[in-house]
């Protein structure tokens, strides 16, 4: 790892202190670097063909009439990209749900968006993260074999 030096005007330094202390930071520099690495990701997302993992997070109102087969439906349209999801009912009209995708951050976005611009769907959240380029080849089960690009 490599020390840097920068200069940092007193109120941005204030609220990067703030910050570190509000998420339980022991140093600025371990605040520093995570927002960086954020600030990376943002970057390596734009890009619409970076390979990506995601979760994401819905609740909706089960009584609308016909969003859950909509919703089904619309998962069932994009079954390439779904690892798992996971069901919760929180009353007798909302339900939650959490689902774990992996495809092109292009590809994610447009699913999420079709699940979350339906009407009784609300408070959604898409969480991507890039995956590392070229994961070595390694074993399972006595064979070799890589994730294509994982």
């Amino acid at each position: 790892m490599e020390r840097i030096t920068i200069t940092i005007d007193d109120e941005l330094l204030a609220s990067i202190d703030a910050l570190a202390s509000l998420r339980g930071y022991t140093s600025r520099s371990e605040a520093i670097r995570d927002m960086l690495r954020e600030a990376a990701k943002r970057e390596h997302l734009a890009n619409g063909s970076t390979e990506c993992v995601a979760s994401l997070t819905y609740v909706y109102d089960h009584s609308m009439r016909d969003l859950p087969q909509r919703l089904v439906e619309a998962q069932h349209s994009h079954h390439d990209l779904g690892i798992a999801t996971t069901h919760v009912h929180f009353d007798h009209d909302n339900c939650l749900e959490v689902a774990l995708l992996r495809g092109s951050a292009e590809a994610i976005q447009h699913h999420a968006d079709s699940l979350t611009a339906q009407r009784g769907v609300r408070h959604a959240r898409l969480h991507l993260i890039p995956l590392p380029h070229g994961t070595a080849p390694h074993r399972h089960g006595g064979r070799t074999h890589s994730h294509g690009g994982l």
